[in-house]
C-alpha cells in the first residue's frame, strides 16, 4: 500500500519534480497539492494522510507557524519541511515546531526519498550535514536565537527590506502588531533600529534566508 503524500508547495516546478520522483517508486505517491497555507490546511482537515511534505514559504498562511497548525489539527500526521531556506537556520525551529525533519531543495533524489520514508514511519530525519553542525556547536545562544519564531519570521522580512505594511498584509497581521513585534525583536537582540538589525544580519549571514 503506497504512502499517500500531501505536496505543500507554491512551485510548479519542484511539484513536477516530486511527482516524476514518487511515481518511479512503489511505495511512495502524490495524493493531493495545495499552493498556499489555506489550502494546506484545508487538505489536512479533508483526509488521512501518509505524510505531509511541506515548504516554509508559501502565500498566506505559511511557515513555521503552519507546521505547528497542522500538528494541532492532526498530531499524529507526520510532516516533513522540503524549503530553500538555510538548513543550519531553520531545520531546529522546523522540528521544534513538530516536523520530523528539513530537506533542502539541493537534497540529492536517494536522500529525499530516505527522509520521506523515514518521517512517514514516524522517525525523524535529520541531514549528515545539520548533525556535523549540531556537534561543533559550542551550546552559545546568538541573539537572534532568543527571537521566537513569529518573531523571526518577521525579522527575516525587516532585515531584506520589506516595509511593516508589506509584512502585515504577508503574514495577515496589523500595523501595529508588526510594530509591536519589531521592538520586542530590537529588546531581544538589543540593538538600537533597522539599521542595527540589518548590518547584524550581514554580519551573520542571514539575509539569504528569506523566501524569494
Amino acid at each position: 500500500m503506497r504512502i499517500e503524500v500531501l505536496l505543500a508547495n507554491e512551485h510548479p516546478v519542484v511539484r513536477a519534480g516530486l511527482r516524476a520522483l514518487l511515481a518511479a517508486t512503489e511505495d511512495l505517491a502524490v495524493a493531493g497539492e495545495a499552493v498556499d497555507g489555506r489550502a494546506t490546511l484545508q487538505q489536512v482537515r479533508a483526509r488521512d494522510w501518509g505524510l505531509v511534505m511541506l515548504d516554509l514559504t508559501m502565500p498566506g498562511r505559511s511557515g513555521l507557524e503552519l507546521v505547528k497548525l497542522i500538528k494541532a489539527e492532526r498530531p499524529r500526521l507526520p510532516v516533513l519541511v522540503f524549503s530553500a531556506q538555510r538548513e543550519e537556520l531553520y531545520a531546529l525551529r522546523a522540528i521544534r515546531a513538530g516536523a520530523l525533519g528539513y530537506l533542502s531543495l539541493k537534497a540529492e533524489a536517494t536522500t529525499v526519498l530516505c527522509a520521506m520514508r523515514r518521517a512517514a514511519a514516524g522517525r525523524l530525519f535529520v541531514s549528515a550535514e545539520m548533525t556535523e553542525l549540531l556537534a561543533s556547536q559550542s551550546g552559545d545562544v546568538l541573539p537572534h536565537d532568543r527571537l521566537t519564531d513569529r518573531e523571526y519570521c518577521i525579522f527575516s522580512r525587516i532585515v531584506q527590506g520589506a516595509s511593516l505594511s508589506d509584512i502585515a498584509d504577508e503574514l495577515s497581521l496589523s500595523i501595529k502588531t508588526v510594530s509591536t513585534h519589531k521592538s520586542h525583536i530590537l529588546e531581544k537582540m538589543t540593538l538600537g533600529g533597522q539599521v542595527e538589525l540589518v548590518r547584524y544580519a550581514f554580519e551573520h549571514k542571514l539575509l539569504d534566508t528569506v523566501s524569494e
